[in-house]
């Protein structure tokens, strides 16, 4: 039964995360980093989803240091609050959150995984890098990994970035991340723009969506 927990970051700061058990035989963790739009119910959606295919998945809030509990529509204020709060939240820190994310789930054994959308795909990536004991990552069409692909991932990551998202050159990132990373397959999905996997009528795209996680699934399953 999916529930929201508290978590303790590398400042002693205690946040909250929206956590589910995994519904079948339990194959490792998978920690979900949030959009720009704080652990809304596309969020929690995304986290039982990752339960239902076998991955105890935790979600941390990492705005709560600003705003306990923030959540925005998908509308001019709710963008420009959200993104007020990405970019007055310290990446360390939020990357510090992320790493209590991984410890909680490191306590029930196995892997952990990392899958993250806009905001929490550019942290997904910088995660792979940056935070110890990743086993795979996913970055979904992260505005932060073209300026960040000569990181070099400690874990096999793979990117997802729609053709018509306007702000995102997908072309771009893919080949910067091909300069650096090589071997780090980037994704570009046609029909899709921003936010793709977000099943909101406005950004959602199904058969993106489904192969993209079909992709991570098998990322995750092999790592």
């Amino acid at each position: 039964m999916a529930e929201t927990i508290k978590l303790a970051g590398a400042d002693g700061f205690e946040f909250a995360a929206y956590h589910e058990p995994a519904f079948t035989p339990r194959k490792g963790g998978v920690i979900v980093i949030q959009e720009i739009f704080g652990l809304d119910k596309y969020v929690r959606a995304d986290v039982e989803r990752w339960a239902k295919m076998g991955y105890e998945a935790i979600a941390p809030s990492l705005y709560d240091r600003r705003e306990p509990g923030f959540t925005a529509g998908h509308d001019p204020d709710g963008l420009k609050a959200g993104i007020a709060h990405a970019m007055a939240t310290p990446l360390d820190q939020a990357l510090g959150d992320i790493a209590a994310a991984r410890d909680f789930l490191k306590q029930h054994g196995g892997k952990v995984c990392v899958v993250g959308y806009c905001y929490g795909g550019s942290l997904a990536w910088l995660a792979a890098a940056k935070v110890e004991g990743i086993a795979a990552a996913s970055s979904y069409y992260g505005s932060l990994v073209k300026a960040n692909a000569a990181l070099t991932p400690a874990c096999p990551v793979i990117v997802h970035l729609g053709r018509t998202d306007p702000g995102i050159a997908a072309d771009e990132v893919a080949a910067e991340v091909a300069q650096h990373n090589p071997d780090v397959p980037v994704y570009i999905y046609e029909a899709a723009g921003h936010g793709f996997n977000n099943e909101s009528p406005e950004r959602y795209n199904a058969e993106a969506a489904d192969l993209a996680r079909h992709r991570t699934l098998e990322l995750f399953d092999k790592a």
